[in-house]
């Protein structure tokens, strides 16, 4: 199946194109008929299975029909997302469809950005309105933004949503939108809560589900693993990596907001312009280093999992998990930022041996057994288990135990030693001393 098979208009398959996708997605094949025949929709799918085209680009062709509501202001498209990264990923990607469809206008509105330029955009003429619901909540108090003339009502990540305590803003703005309205519900997962907000919402909706993007984003990405001692061993081997060349652009992840500047720093320092991107950050230079990240201006960067799941960048040539995340769940979202729209990407993780059991539970939920590499004068020296896993004993360097430990066999009662228990000295015990 092609995209011409599904998207009649031309200006819309134009951008498409242009965007570098060739062939929907499973989950665009199975949502996209549905949504144009106005059937409401629950969408089990994931990051990384092209889910925003499979509710946008429908969205887009209902555009091209006349309004329902006509004569009214405020969007006729309605996108809920749960955090101010997704608002801008969703937002870019409608902008990027209808860049052939001059009169369909996108505004993104969320926490952390200025109310100048929200008040601004929000007073001109738009269709399509992808918001954070603290913030659409906060407009529709002070009457900027009119919901009544919404066609199609949107939740992107809903699970999420209702995870960070947002299942009374979403009712309410629910219904703040006609009940005539069509709705989409997408979730990674199905929960008591996401079920109980879809029969809310949605009258007799068409469940879809496809695969996890655990086993759709990692079909492009290359995995690779590299033991290192400490992170003065993570430090040498990036910067062998940076200096390499292969990298064309990447993003570096760390577990803590104070490792992400400290090496952004680090990197910069030793002429690897790179930036820093966390939470504690000022939305305005969050928004600017991801949109130098987009042009291609920044080849570096550093980042912890804030980003995961907001960065929509086609040129990530590698994703590089300076520090393993605690979640596996976040291993994918994480490696996900590469191999994106068909093209290929590697993924590099650097495993000290503490790291090693958050390893295995990555190999076990991706269901994959990860190799190591190594890279010449820069191989480890610790111990990591896999030397005794193949040759059936322990390496020369850590053949230590029996000679220096001794196990002392037990003795009879009232010898005074221990009575019949097993223990371990160093040298045998002398009672007479």
């Amino acid at each position: 199946m092609s995209f011409k098979e599904l998207i009649s208009d031309q200006k819309i398959l134009q951008a498409i194109e242009e965007s570098g996708f060739t062939e929907p997605t499973p989950i665009q094949k199975e949502v996209i008929p549905k949504v144009l025949e106005g059937r409401d929709i629950c969408g089990a799918a994931d990051t990384g299975t092209g889910k925003t085209a499979a509710f946008l680009l429908p969205a887009l062709m209902r555009l091209l029909e006349p309004p329902s509501h006509p004569g009214k202001k405020g969007p006729r498209i309605l996108v809920l997302v749960p955090t101010r990264e997704l608002a801008m990923q969703v937002a870019g990607v409608a902008r990027r469809y209808s860049t052939y469809l001059p009169r369909i206008k996108t505004v993104a509105i969320f926490g952390g950005s200025s109310y100048v330029i929200q008040n601004k955009e929000l007073s001109r003429p738009y269709e399509i309105l992808v918001a954070t619901p603290g913030r659409l909540i906060d407009h529709l108090e002070r009457e900027r933004i009119d919901l009544s003339r919404v066609e199609i009502l949107i939740l992107d990540e809903a699970d999420r949503m209702l995870d960070m305590g947002f299942i009374e803003p979403v009712e309410f703005i629910a219904k703040a939108t006609p009940k005539t309205r069509q709705t989409m519900l997408f979730s990674a997962t199905f929960n008591k809560k996401v079920m109980e907000l879809s029969r809310e919402l949605m009258s007799d909706p068409l469940s879809i589900s496809v695969a996890s993007s655990k086993e759709i984003s990692l079909l492009n990405i290359e995995e690779r693993i590299h033991r290192v001692d400490n992170i003065d061993h993570k430090y040498r081997i990036l910067k062998h990596l940076l200096k390499e060349g292969s990298i064309h652009q990447t993003i570096i992840f760390t577990s803590t907001k104070r490792q992400a500047d400290r090496l952004a720093d680090e990197l910069s320092a030793n002429g690897f312009y790179a930036k820093a991107l966390h939470g504690d950050m000022q939305q305005r230079a969050r928004t600017q280093t991801i949109g130098q990240l987009r042009q291609g201006s920044l080849k570096v960067l550093v980042a912890t999992d804030v980003a995961a799941r907001g960065i929509d960048v086609l040129t990530i040539s590698h994703v590089i998990n300076f520090d393993l995340p605690m979640s596996p769940e976040d291993y994918v979202h994480r490696i996900g930022r590469t191999g994106r729209a068909g093209a290929s990407g590697i993924a590099l993780s650097f495993v000290s041996p503490k790291e090693i059991p958050l390893l295995r539970r990555i190999e076990k939920y991706t269901g994959k057994k990860l190799n190591f590499h190594t890279i010449a004068s820069l191989e480890p020296t610790a111990f990591f288990g896999e030397e005794k896993e193949k040759s059936g004993k322990r390496p020369p360097h850590t053949r230590f135990f029996k000679k220096d430990f001794q196990r002392k066999k037990p003795a009879h009662r009232g010898s005074g030693n221990y009575g019949n228990r097993n223990v371990f000295r160093k040298k045998p015990l002398n009672v007479s001393q």
